[in-house]
């Protein structure tokens, strides 16, 4: 048995998981429903800019990413020791999402979001689903590291999460998980502590929206590891259709 697979089978009897899913299901995405019955054509409007159109939702992404720059000089941040924008990686086609708060000193240097301690640590609670870390998306609410992992600023999140709002359209997930207190505040718009809304089920861009604690936070607290896999057994079970 190799170190990572021994690491993994640890967290999950941490967690008091007996198995893990291995249905084929759990690894495919739902077909899309058939069209709707076209409306009535409504009056004609004013002209407006032409929507463009993207054969799938990678290169739509792509577009948001170069929307977005390699070098991104929209708030202060970029003037204050970042590396590089950390744009979000995964399925584009993901049902699952994670949003967490900001990249570290290890997503700042590898471009990725959560590949630190904190990061492996998400990837095992994901597998701990029967998911793999390729089937999901992860992003954050901004994009660049903020000087000595300090809170983003209202300002920097103001420049930022416009982009995330379109991640978020163009994947349309089932399930937004966001980690932690600021990605919860964030994206819900409440000061609401973490402990408050934790486990709760929010409508959100449609989408179901629900926050838990962050993997860094578990590293600190590790007796707070039962109530995220509390919560991700309910995201399984979302996405799984058992409502």
């Amino acid at each position: 048995m190799n170190d990572e697979l021994r690491a993994h089978l640890e967290f999950f009897e941490e967690l008091g998981i007996d198995g893990v899913r291995l249905e084929p299901e759990w690894h495919a995405r739902s077909e899309p429903s058939e069209p709707s019955e076209p409306s009535e054509p409504s009056e004609p409007s004013e002209p407006s800019e032409p929507l463009t159109v993207f054969a799938s939702q990678a290169d739509a992404l792509r577009a948001i990413r170069d929307d977005l720059g390699p070098d991104c000089s929209r708030c202060k941040l970029h003037t204050l020791g970042r590396r590089q924008v950390v744009f979000g990686v995964g399925n584009p086609n993901a049902d699952l999402m994670f949003v967490g708060e900001g990249p570290g000193a290890d997503e700042d240097i590898q471009g990725e979001p959560f590949v630190g301690r904190a990061g492996q640590l998400l990837t095992k609670i994901i597998e701990a689903i029967g998911l793999a870390r390729e089937d999901v998306y992860i992003a954050n609410v901004i994009k660049c590291r903020p000087p000595n992992n300090r809170n983003p600023e209202p300002d920097e999140v103001e420049q930022c999460e416009p982009f995330l709002f379109r991640q978020i359209d163009t994947i349309k997930p089932k399930v937004i998980v966001a980690l932690g207190k600021f990605a919860a505040q964030c994206l819900l718009r409440t000061n609401d502590p973490i402990t408050r809304i934790r486990g709760r089920e929010f409508k959100y861009r449609d989408a179901i929206l629900m926050p838990t604690y962050h993997p860094a936070y578990l590293l600190r607290t590790p007796s707070a590891k039962r109530e995220v896999w509390e919560d991700m057994k309910r995201v399984r079970a979302i996405l799984a259709g058992d409502d």
